[in-house]
């Protein structure tokens, strides 16, 4: 279904590879000495975003050719499969239609030659109705006490998206609702939930695609027998659990009304299902109207990514400018920095976005790729990096491409601490362009300490995106997310690798089982190595 190019062997890369070796040694002081209208060619605003993509080390033919390469890895005609519902989830023979979940147009999106619109409608409006029963306090615990308490069980895309909006989103938070996520198997994790919350005020969300997930089925029969501890009755779980699944009868096993089972589907890939049943929490932390914003924020981006031509698409020109870096420049990792408080767990979401989906070394055709996929992500919120590791940034020796997010306007009165977030952040970019030179800390006096003075020298060239959002919004939060999904599905076409499978994770999980039987057992594993069999036994030493 998907085009199944090495793009190595396109003359487009070739092309690229004789660019590099001739502008290498190109500083972007030069490039925006020799043209004065650079930012004007290179900054976009789109609604209430401006992405100003002037600070990268590229010229005109630079992204000439990395559309060229786009053009001849047949970009154009993966962007159709994907909104299609084509199986471009080839190696679980699946479509990929997270964009339908947050489609409000009479687009018609159609899956296996069935159309999906009636169904995710239909998904919509029982998450509405459900939202609007508790926050209109018509849905009670057991005891008759109003639900005050959002607790989500799950990992992975069952829990990334949904903590990270809520977060972001926190000014937009609904008074009388507190949420929390257990992700984590450690049960320090749970034990630090149930401190801050009462069972009997608490809707407990189990999300699960397969209902089977190991670490959240652990955490929810945990909470299961701790409920029924306090209730006594098995039939009072209806009040408190729901399901979001695509396994109903794993689900009614449990325990949960099949009226509280909320569905995801198969061709929605778990680490972008934000936009459906998954998002759940987030609809009963905010709000439905705000979470449907969210929707329609992020479907804007959608229809600019299907339908703008390669020049002024904001996903395929971030796309194209990640593989500029990782593959010719040999970049290793993209640090993200928002400069938005309550962006703080956006680089995480991201991380699992990026690294599971494109952590891959074989290509479409079956075969080992010989060029760099994937790329680590990571990074900090606001100027808390500028006091750790931006000393790497500026002065150290790998090349990392930076993404700043800037919101404009604050979400709190404090217009003077505004001032200084937005004055930092601009200082960065600027910094990590133009560098420093030898005559510049002369001419300035910063070396009257008299220590050498190399030590004082920055060399500048480092690239980066900045993001500029008139302010963090639901409906902007969407947008945002939507431009960094398609991103991701950019570099993947290209790269020519399967983006919406996570094989890499299945193994870590086989092998798991068999050391959990070990230690349940208190015995040594047939299954393990000598290294692993000889921590099993200090773990069974020190645990007796």
């Amino acid at each position: 279904m998907l085009p199944k190019i090495n793009p190595s062997k396109t003359l487009a890369w070739q092309k690229l590879k004789d660019h590099f070796l001739k502008n290498k040694n190109v500083h972007l002081n030069d490039l925006f000495q020799a043209d004065d209208s650079r930012f004007e060619k290179l900054s976009f605003e789109i609604e209430d975003f401006l992405f100003d993509f002037s600070k990268n080390i590229a010229n005109e033919e630079t992204f000439k050719l990395l559309i060229e390469l786009a053009k001849e890895c047949k970009l154009e005609d993966a962007i159709d499969a994907l909104f299609h519902g084509k199986h471009i989830n080839e190696t679980e023979e699946r479509a990929v239609l997270h964009t339908a979940l947050r489609s409000f147009s009479n687009e018609s999106f159609i899956v296996d030659g069935k159309e999906i619109n009636c169904i995710v409608k239909n998904e919509r409006e029982k998450l509405k109705s459900f939202c609007e029963l508790v926050h209109t306090k018509k849905w009670k615990g057991y005891s008759g006490k109003n639900i005050n308490y959002i607790v989500n069980i799950g990992i992975g895309g069952s829990d990334l998206g949904s903590s990270m909006v809520t977060e972001a989103l926190r000014p937009y938070q609904i008074e009388s609702i507190k949420p929390y996520f257990i992700s984590n198997v450690d049960g320090s994790n749970l034990s630090e939930v149930l401190k801050k919350i009462e069972l009997e005020e608490t809707l407990f969300i189990v999300a699960s695609k397969t209902f089977t997930t190991q670490e959240t089925m652990t955490n929810a029969y945990s909470i299961r027998e701790l409920f029924l501890e306090s209730c006594k009755d098995e039939a009072l779980l209806k009040n408190h659990f729901i399901a979001v699944t695509g396994n109903k009868e794993k689900a009614m096993e449990f325990g949960i009304q099949e009226e509280n089972i909320f569905k995801i589907w198969d061709w929605v890939c778990g680490r972008f299902s934000l936009w459906g049943s998954m998002g759940l929490p987030i609809a009963l932390t905010i709000g439905y109207q705000n979470y449907e914003e969210l929707l329609k924020g992020a479907n804007s981006i959608d229809l600019h990514f299907k339908s703008e031509k390669f020049e002024k698409n904001i996903p395929v020109i971030m796309g194209l400018l990640s593989i500029w870096y990782i593959n010719f420049y040999n970049a290793q990792s993209e640090a993200i920095l928002a400069y938005d408080h309550y962006l703080s767990k956006f680089k995480s979401y991201l991380q699992q976005g990026s690294m599971e989906s494109n952590g891959k070394s074989i290509d479409r055709n079956g075969d080992p790729v010989s060029y760099q996929t994937g790329v680590v992500v990571w990074g900090e919120t606001g100027t808390n990096g500028q006091h750790s590791f931006h000393q790497l940034l500026h002065q150290g020796t790998p090349l990392i491409p930076c993404d700043f997010i800037v919101s404009v306007q604050s979400q709190n009165h404090f217009n003077d601490h505004q001032d200084e977030v937005l004055s930092n952040a601009l200082a960065q970019t600027e910094a990590l362009m133009k560098g420093r030179t030898k005559a510049e800390v002369l001419e300035k006096n910063l070396n009257s300490d008299k220590i050498d003075i190399n030590y004082k020298v920055f060399s500048g060239n480092k690239p980066s995106n900045s993001i500029l959002i008139k302010k963090l919004t639901p409906y902007n939060l969407g947008s945002l997310l939507a431009v960094y999904e398609h991103k991701i599905f950019v570099k993947g076409i290209i790269w020519n690798i399967f983006s919406f499978d996570q094989w890499g994770v299945e193994l870590g999980k086989e092998l798991s089982s068999h050391k959990l039987s070990s230690i349940r057992s208190k015995s040594q594993s047939t299954h393990s190595d000598s290294s692993t069999n000889g921590l099993i036994g200090k773990i069974l030493e020190w645990r007796s």
